[in-house]
């Protein structure tokens, strides 16, 4: 397990012996005037207090405490990566995570400039956490392909914090867990997330938002990272414990005498976890945390060796004995979501609305116990999850629904919000850690399936002169109003040729200037659009006004046009003329 912000999480450290041998490499290859951290049987004087706690109170954390060669990589540039330096494997960080800290590098150095992080201190945080993304494996916007989390905080050993973002970020609806590249809790990623990418959301499964957050949870406190003792002061601050800061001094030393980039999924993996804390999903992977320090299930031989027995054991974290959910609860009954063992859809149909309509299939899950048996009395919570203003009815973005005898929970109808777009609704049993169910959900841009003209008077004008009648048309979508749905005008050439034309009638901008296109219109909340006021040139004849909105709803309008009147000449314009359809729907 690694390290968690503001909340921190403890179950054990590295060696003091391990730790001073990294402090003694550190002093000797650092700059005059920096200090070393000073252990004190593992703990340092800014590690004193009797628990280690971090800035919010709960304890330190499981890390991976692996340690380069500070000899390695080779000093000499001109070496190929690879070539002849047994550490320049371990200098090699994952493509999108190594081009994630540059990024944060650079965007603190305009946002934070006299904090002066670097993108070495970040992949020596990364490396420690969490294997640099285990490897990089992460897809290309950075988001980790298989999460990394933590045991729950549920006070054994551990800090003791309920859960407090319902699974979303964690998959845990009883406990919090530290999440991501970066393990954060959910609790400090809701203050200290950021966007790193661009992509309009903050998750701490992304490589680049992490990495961000990172920088930004270093430089509180209007911290000089360039200063030993700020940096110092920084790295505790993320996990209190002199091991621990020993350990990211000696990848920070080591990174910054050269890095290079590799593919990702192929970075080195750490083997040494601090304790084994476990991780999901996959607890048998050689090198993660939960695997007995990177030993699989056929090695007769663990990677490290055992501790010394003249080491004392750590005494586990005492925990609260009132607490109702702590450690010393009496044995109960077995509750039926106890004999859940998986989730899985339940013929849920297709998820998708247009904005501001309600969707009309809902999520549904069905639970089971070992035996395929659907385990009904089983509270299952929805969430609403990613860049989306779409709800539940009441306007929640969770809602609890509970099994059939079935086994099945159908979540309430959602109402699509006016934000388009793809998103998640995520089904987890509430009090199991249980992988949860997503199920993909969409909101389309709203949309017309048919335009009619509202009146039939025809529409005609002299030559030089405006129409005196603007257009008005009605949108409608299976045969209801079609309110907000966006629409464009042209005058085009011919009923065979929608291409803009270059002359005859014409709308105005804002500006005066004549156009033949007005788009960014929108119909009212009964379906009906006036279209802005139009004009003639000196061109006369019979004209076409094309409307289209989305979803493909067309109307054409037939715009005529006569010669001025000779001077005392009656100024009545068409009046020989016989009137014709104004209006003739085409594909």
């Amino acid at each position: 397990m690694a390290a968690v912000f503001g909340r921190r999480l403890r179950r054990g450290a590295v060696t003091a012996a391990v730790a001073a041998a990294a402090v003694a490499a550190l002093s000797a290859s650092q700059a005059p005037g920096v200090p070393s951290p000073q252990l004190d049987n593992g703990r340092s004087a800014a590690d004193s207090s009797d628990e280690g706690q971090g800035p919010d109170g709960a304890s330190g954390p499981d890390y991976y405490t692996d340690l380069p060669k500070l000899n390695s990589p080779t000093d000499d540039p001109t070496a190929a990566p690879g070539a002849g330096s047994p550490g320049d494997a371990e200098a090699g960080i994952p493509a999108t995570v190594l081009d994630a800290y540059k990024k944060a590098e650079a965007e603190l150095a305009r946002t934070k400039p006299g904090c002066n992080v670097s993108w070495e201190l970040l992949a020596a945080i990364g490396k420690v956490e969490s294997g640099q993304a285990r490897g990089g494996n992460v897809d290309a916007n950075g988001t980790t392909i298989d999460a990394i989390t933590g045991p729950p905080l549920n006070g054994k050993g551990f800090a003791h914090i309920k859960d407090t973002d319902g699974g979303l970020y964690d998959g845990d609806t009883v406990y919090d867990r530290a999440v991501g590249p970066m393990q954060f809790i959910p609790t400090t990623w809701a203050w200290a997330g950021r966007d790193g990418n661009g992509d309009g959301k903050k998750d701490p499964n992304n490589i680049y938002d992490a990495a961000l957050a990172t920088g930004h949870y270093l430089c509180r406190a209007d911290r000089d990272l360039s200063d030993a003792g700020d940096l110092n002061q920084a790295i505790l601050s993320y996990n209190h414990s002199s091991d621990y800061l020993a350990t990211v001094l000696s990848w920070l030393e080591f990174y910054r005498k050269g890095a290079h980039q590799v593919p990702d999924g192929t970075g080195v993996l750490p083997r040494h976890p601090s304790t084994g804390g476990g991780t999901n999903p996959t607890p048998t992977t050689p090198g993660l945390p939960g695997t007995g320090g990177g030993q699989s299930p056929s090695s007769p031989k663990p990677d490290k060796p055992p501790t010394k027995p003249t080491d004392p054991p750590e005494s586990p974290r005492p925990t609260d004995p009132t607490d109702p959910a702590g450690p010393t609860d009496p044995p109960t009954s077995t509750s039926p979501a106890e004999t859940v063992t998986k989730l899985g859809v339940a013929g849920t149909g297709d998820l998708s609305a247009m904005a501001g309509d309600v969707f009309t299939a809902k999520a549904s899950v069905r639970a089971t116990n070992a035996q395929g048996r659907g385990v009904g009395s089983v509270q299952i919570r929805f969430a609403v999850v990613g860049d989306t203003d779409a709800t539940f009815s009441g306007g929640a973005t969770t809602a609890v629904a509970t099994t059939n005898s079935s086994g099945v929970a159908t979540a309430p109808a959602m109402k699509a919000g006016e934000k388009t777009g793809e998103f998640t609704v995520r089904a987890t049993v509430v009090g199991r850690s249980l992988s949860g169910v997503d199920h993909k959900a969409s909101v389309t841009a709203r949309a017309a399936d048919a335009l009619a003209r509202v009146g039939d008077k025809e529409l005609s004008c002299v030559a030089g002169q405006e129409f005196a009648d603007r257009v008005t048309v009605k949108a409608t979508y299976k045969g209801a109003v079609a309110d907000g749905v966006a629409a464009t005008a042209t005058l085009i050439k011919s009923a065979d040729d929608a291409t803009e034309a270059d002359k005859g009638p014409y709308f105005k901008d804002a500006d005066g200037k004549a156009i033949r296109t007005f788009k960014g219109l929108e119909t009212a909340d009964d379906g009906t659009l006036v279209l802005p006021k139009l004009y003639a040139d000196d061109a006369t004849g019979t004209f076409l006004l094309r409307v289209t909105t989305t979803g493909g709803a067309t109307l054409t309008v037939e715009l005529k046009v006569t010669a001025a009147p000779a001077d005392g000449a009656s100024e009545s314009p068409a009046a020989s003329e016989s009137p014709s359809p104004s209006a003739s729907p085409s594909a």
